[in-house]
């Protein structure tokens, strides 16, 4: 199941704190997008909504969205469940994690990983 409440929390969060809007890139994805710094543009963030939940390898039927986002290799062995923070779909596994975006992660828990990711995608 969908929360689109935290899907817009986030993407909320993400304007206020970082001035950033999600680009639409793919055709054959149209509702999934891309966040780019504004000065590097390199993504920190990925969100992909409507996945089913099969395709994550997670229990039970219907859709989640996600996010994906860069995240320290040392914490990130801290925070995969396989409920809540998954490897990065379709991302370099060691370097990202995925983070449903169902109500199951609070959005507190979310926007620190957030801002991790921002930094370690800046300009060097």
């Amino acid at each position: 199941m969908t929360d689109g409440t935290v899907t817009a929390t986030v993407l909320a969060y993400i304007r206020e704190q970082y001035g950033s809007e999600p680009e639409y890139l793919w055709a054959k994805s149209p509702n999934n997008a891309a966040i780019r710094h504004r000065d590097s543009k390199k993504w920190f963030a990925a969100l992909l909504l409507e996945l089913p939940r099969k395709t994550l390898g997670l229990p039970g039927e219907g859709r989640v969205d996600i996010l994906n986002v860069k995240c320290d290799p040392l914490m990130k062995g801290s925070l995969l469940d396989s409920r809540r923070f998954l490897p990065g779909y379709h991302m370099n596994k060691e370097h990202w994690i995925t983070i449903l975006l169902d109500g199951s992660v609070p959005a507190g828990e979310i926007f620190p990983l957030i801002d991790m990711s921002f930094q370690l995608t800046q300009k060097k």
